[in-house]
């Protein structure tokens, strides 16, 4: 039979107000209290029935998401994340891609997903001069991601700079003085808030930082962040003759592609080549060396942007509250590709 808020209450000792009270995360209930009752959802297994609560509320009890391509492991690691967040706040998750082009990104962000009360977007396509768009959003939003600043809404970022800095001060910190860069964009503009430019400012001011010189030569441009073209630059790479002992590749993608063709040609790894990525997604775990990265607070990413658009959903629309910005806190993850302990399981 189905468990209902009256079987939680019953169980727990409080109130069916309380169980509600809880399960909405109200703050006006003691923390020993909410454990318990929380503990007797988890022990029934009680799901709350979001229909009739948004009747009651106006609202759906589901959110968006809305990313560019859930064929990067990245956005895809960041979705687990974000419905595990929801859920435990009892709300369900739409999820869409939005990634396509421009208008597309465009007519998600003006239209948001159908049937959420709010949405997290992570545009790749629009940039901060399109944050005008922001002023004719009428639901609430998060924006994730490094495109559009300065807008009206909550934004949740990481540190894209100082993550790929801490990359590449690692692995001249092994001795490494030739350092190549994969994933820089194909049209190497600079001044760009792209997180292919702001990884590779992060790499140049490394360099900077160390008295290393920039050689063009070693900064290769890829586009889309796919394992084949990792595979496919480190081999062009390879065959130019120019030397480098170390790469530092602009997500784990590109990363585990450079690792393949390095084996191919016989480099070994980290001896002759050291390699790390930026993500660290799940996969890099079971590579082979197991692949060093960038952590850039994934999980610290979902919830806070999460937690941010409940809080707006709910607030009083005559509340009018300032734009708040977040960046994750960051970690370099030492594996076996930079000379460290492999961590698989």
């Amino acid at each position: 039979m189905k468990v209902t808020m009256q079987d939680v209450a019953r169980r727990a000792g409080v109130s069916n107000k309380t169980v509600s009270n809880v399960v909405n995360d109200h703050p006006h209930v003691r923390p020993e209290t909410r454990a318990r009752v929380q503990r007797v959802i988890a022990e029934l297994g009680y799901r709350p029935n979001l229909s009739a609560r948004g009747l009651r509320s106006g609202r759906t009890g589901v959110i968006g998401l809305a990313v560019p391509q859930l064929r990067q492991p990245y956005f895809a690691e960041l979705a687990d994340a974000v419905i595990a967040a929801a859920e435990r706040r009892s709300l369900g998750v739409i999820i869409g891609q939005a990634g396509a082009d421009r208008d597309h990104e465009t007519a998600v962000l003006t239209n948001g997903l159908r049937q959420t009360d709010g949405m997290l977007f992570s545009p790749e396509h629009l940039g901060t001069e399109d944050r005008h768009l922001l002023d004719d959003v009428t639901y609430p939003l998060v924006l994730l991601g490094e495109r559009i600043f300065g807008g009206p809404d909550d934004h949740v970022t990481m540190h894209n700079v100082e993550g790929a800095r801490a990359a590449v001060e690692h692995l001249i910190g092994l001795g490494r003085r030739r350092i190549a860069v994969l994933g820089a964009h194909p049209d190497r503009r600079s001044g760009q808030m792209r997180p292919s430019d702001l990884r590779v400012r992060g790499y140049r001011e490394a360099l900077a930082v160390a008295g290393l010189p920039e050689d063009p030569r070693l900064e290769c441009a890829v586009a889309p962040w796919l394992p084949q073209n990792g595979v496919d630059a480190t081999r062009e790479l390879l065959a130019s003759g120019v030397e480098f002992d170390a790469v530092f590749a602009l997500n784990d993608s590109l990363a585990i592609g450079a690792l393949r063709a390095l084996a191919r040609a016989g480099r070994r790894v980290p001896d002759d080549v050291a390699v790390i990525g930026f993500d660290n997604i799940g996969d890099g775990r079971f590579s082979n060396p197991s692949l060093s990265s960038v952590d850039p607070g994934r999980e610290e990413i979902a919830e806070t942007a999460v937690a941010m658009l409940v809080e707006r959903i709910e607030a009083d629309p005559r509340d009018v509250r300032p734009p708040r910005l977040h960046k994750a806190a960051f970690r370099i993850v030492a594996r076996e590709s930079t000379g460290g302990q492999d961590d698989q399981a």
